[in-house]
């Protein structure tokens, strides 16, 4: 069906050329004709042209199909970069040949001419252009690409709210759970790390006492990992404040000049900070929250590991480190066992859960229905 109608619209074609191609004819050497004559020719013109190009459709389509065919066979073995480069480069030479064109077009006679040959010279010279520096102009365009993207994201973060900056403290960054938190997208803004901070880093790290160099090299180790993970994020500042000795009093006037917020789990300055009106992130205060609710009945699976500071006590602990408190619970020590929930207490330091075992509650249940059955016995 394609086929057919591909035929008609080139024997059409045909039909219109040979129409023009007539009247052009019959006005040109036969004018004397008269109007039947004259329509003759046209029509003869205009049927024979259609006819032959009918006839030759098959043929044309044919041609068409196959340099259609080449022409992709040869775009297929070009590299792409060679493909964008010369387009590239065809364009500004076209293009700067439009600017000459204009004024050469003006001379009379080889104006015209002239202006075509410029264009395809300077289209080819832009064309050669383009494949031989393909590399360099593809650097340059994912350049500009690079640069618009980074100004397009100052424009957001200058246009939208400003977050807050986080200023770690010293134990949070020896802590090292501040690197976790961060990966889990939590931490908004910029991670601001001061150098007096650094420097007191730097002093336990190169303490004759060996827990304190432990834990220096600790927090040494966590700052080039949160380098290594959020280099964008993270903020060497070398502001100081010479007129105060201590570093909690540093970061609480380094937070209010940037407006910023402390991330620390050192209890003592939590409070300082909130009294003069910083606001703090607190890590043990974040974990904590995170800790599933456990209510009062609930059962559990606990191992003992130690006594309790009471009498008959013992002392267990959960995955995230919350300590229970089981009630006679010391002769199950070093086993695991099942036990009841009877109260939850919450600290600043921390949560404790109070327990008893549940072999013991079973115990006093059946101890209380023999009592119960021994006393009605008596009654009877």
């Amino acid at each position: 069906m394609v086929k057919k109608v591909t035929r008609f619209l080139i024997g059409a074609a045909s039909a219109f050329g040979g129409f023009y191609l007539s009247r052009f004819l019959a006005a040109y050497f036969w004018g004397s004709l008269n109007g039947v004559m004259w329509w003759a020719v046209i029509s003869f013109g205009v049927l024979g042209f259609f006819l032959i190009g009918f006839m030759a459709a098959p043929g044309i389509i044919t041609g068409i199909q196959r340099f259609t065919n080449w022409s992709l066979n040869q775009l297929f073995k070009i590299p792409i970069q060679d493909i964008v480069g010369g387009a590239i480069g065809l364009i500004i030479g076209l293009f700067i040949a439009n600017q000459f064109g204009a004024s050469i077009a003006r001379i009379k006679y080889v104006g015209p001419y002239l202006s075509l040959a410029v264009s395809l010279f300077l289209g080819y010279v832009g064309l050669s252009f383009g494949i031989k520096k393909r590399e360099e102009i593809l650097s340059f365009l994912f350049a500009l690409k690079r640069f618009a993207t980074k100004e397009k994201e100052k424009l957001q973060k200058s246009s939208g709210p400003k977050i807050p900056c986080k200023i770690l403290d010293t134990s949070v960054i020896i802590d090292g759970r501040i690197s976790d938190i961060c990966k889990t997208g939590f931490i908004e803004g910029a991670i601001v790390i001061p150098n007096f901070v650094l420097e007191e880093l730097q002093h336990i790290a190169d303490s004759s006492d060996l827990l304190k160099r432990n834990r220096g090299r600790r927090g040494l180790d966590i700052l080039n990992k949160l380098r290594q993970d959020f280099d964008m994020m993270l903020e060497i500042v070398d502001k100081d404040y010479d007129d105060i000795a201590e570093v909690d009093s540093k970061l609480i006037r380094l937070a209010k000049d940037m407006k910023g917020y402390v991330v620390t789990n050192d209890f003592n300055l939590n409070k300082v900070a909130q009294l003069q009106g910083v606001m703090v992130l607190n890590i043990n205060e974040l974990a904590n929250a995170v800790k599933p609710v456990v209510l009062p009945g609930e059962e559990m699976v606990v191992r003992l590991l130690k006594e309790g500071k009471e009498l008959g006590q013992g002392i267990g602990y959960l995955d995230d480190g919350t300590m229970i408190v089981v009630e006679n619970g010391r002769r199950f020590m070093g086993q695991v066992i099942e036990v009841i929930v009877t109260s939850v207490l919450q600290t600043a330091a921390g949560r404790m859960i109070f327990a008893k075992p549940k072999q013991m509650d079973k115990r006093s249940n059946i101890s209380n229905d023999l009592d119960s059955r021994s006393e009605f016995h008596c009654i009877t």
